[in-house]
């Protein structure tokens, strides 16, 4: 008997890893130091002057550290100069680099992050290009800064800073150059992004987007801020909401005067259960977790005269029970309203279809407030002109209501069979 010779098993050919993409570690004509007196801040300026074309634009806070959201660094690039870093708290004249920004297009990421506290400094922006709105609307999976420019330019950005105190001086070099960095990619990325919105047509859109957000007014100051309180909700007496009220307000003061964020000096967990618990003496107060501490001990006196105060309110001048605005929660719709429901569960499917359709995050192209509004309360006649109406009036611009006025009309009106309530998923 003749037996075959076994056939040789042919090596599999294995792809090789993707390599991760280079990191850009630093950044062009180096690590400048940061700008602090008014010789050095002119020279900048008419560097600035010198060069053509948009300004990237970006600002550092102390977001976790201090009460304040001012800016602590600015940092500007333009053309082939390397980055220009600004201690804006530095006493310093900024009129020559208000003049110098005021016409030039910027380009930021994130920018509604930032304007503010570039606008307490004087620099506005007349027009702008957002690289992480312009990522958003051109479908990106992943749109921070360090993503788009790995998976745009091939570039890696480090980010290890994003998160420290930068009102501390002097500041470090390895935080300056990662400021440097956050600047150095801004106008090629801002081309790439608009090529892509350009090709799916959406770069109108994106335009419209940006007008609205340098002309968006400052928020006004919030009512009743500590209502915001986190887990305030599990306080429901109002003896207990008036204690909540006033640990609050000795907080707000007391870090307002110290420039301290708030949550470090007492977070919100212990203001709850101090609520809760409503202590009344030095014992009964250190007895609570967060309170245990060095810190809150010698505060004791502070914490205790705030539970105190609310203590001898008169019951007329305690607080109400919070009073919800707008829809009820969703998940209470079909109790409460079944035809409503049904109303938002139509609703919300044409608006998803629509987003998918131009690959767009749904946040982007109607906010899931605009449409509970909306779908609770719709306009007695039923058009796309009066829907289109209610989304301007809550601030959709006109490339969104062209896209869904007509299809969430015909979601809302009712359907000619009577249908069930279907199950309503909260959001």
């Amino acid at each position: 008997m003749i037996v075959d010779a076994p056939h040789p098993v042919p090596e599999l050919e294995l792809e090789p890893a993707p390599q991760p993409a280079p990191l850009l570690s630093e950044p062009s004509g180096g690590v400048s130091a940061v700008i602090d007196d008014q010789a050095r801040l002119d020279a900048a300026i008419e560097q600035l002057a010198a060069e053509s074309g948009p300004v990237a634009v970006d600002a550092e806070r102390a977001s976790g550290y201090r009460y304040s959201q001012r800016a602590y660094l600015v940092q500007l690039r333009r053309g082939a100069s390397p980055a220009v870093m600004i201690d804006p708290i530095a006493d310093l004249d900024l009129g020559g680099l208000r003049e110098v920004l005021d016409g030039p297009e910027w380009v930021l990421h994130a920018a509604s992050q930032d304007l503010a506290c570039l606008a307490e400094l004087g620099l506005r922006p007349r027009t702008l290009f957002d690289t992480e709105l312009g990522a958003r609307l051109a479908g990106y999976p992943r749109v921070g800064l360090a993503a788009v420019a790995e998976s745009r330019l091939g570039l890696r950005l480090a980010k290890e800073h994003s998160a420290v105190d930068w009102s501390i001086r002097p500041l470090p070099e390895p935080w300056l150059r990662y400021a440097a960095l956050d600047v150095e990619l801004l106008v090629e990325l801002r081309a790439v992004v608009e090529a892509d919105l350009a090709r799916q047509g959406k770069l109108d859109w994106a335009h419209e987007e940006f007008a609205a957000v340098v002309a968006a007014a400052p928020a006004p100051p919030r009512t009743d801020p500590w209502r915001r309180t986190s887990g305030i909700h599990a306080v429901r007496n109002r003896r207990n909401l008036a204690v909540a009220r006033a640990l609050w307000y000795a907080r707000d003061d007391l870090a307002r005067r110290r420039d301290i964020a708030p949550g470090r000096i007492l977070p919100d967990s212990a203001i709850v259960e101090a609520s809760l618990r409503l202590p009344a003496t030095t014992a009964e107060l250190a007895a609570l977790k967060v309170f245990s501490g060095p810190a809150n001990r010698r505060l004791a006196t502070t914490w205790l005269g705030a539970i105190d105060e609310a203590r001898s309110l008169a019951d007329a001048d305690l607080p109400a029970p919070p009073v919800a605005e707008g829809p009820p929660p969703v998940r209470a719709w079909p109790d409460r309203d079944p035809i409503a429901a049904a109303r938002l569960v139509r609703t919300r499917g044409v608006v998803a279809a629509i987003a998918e359709a131009h690959d767009l995050p749904l946040e982007n192209l109607v906010t899931p407030d605009t449409v509970r509004r909306l779908t609770w309360r719709p306009p007695a006649e039923l058009t796309p002109s009066s829907v289109a109406g209610v989304l301007l009036a809550h601030g959709a611009r006109s490339w969104q209501v062209s896209l869904v006025s007509a299809a969430m009309a015909g979601a809302l009106a009712e359907p000619a069979v009577d249908e069930a309530a279907p199950e309503v998923t909260n959001g």
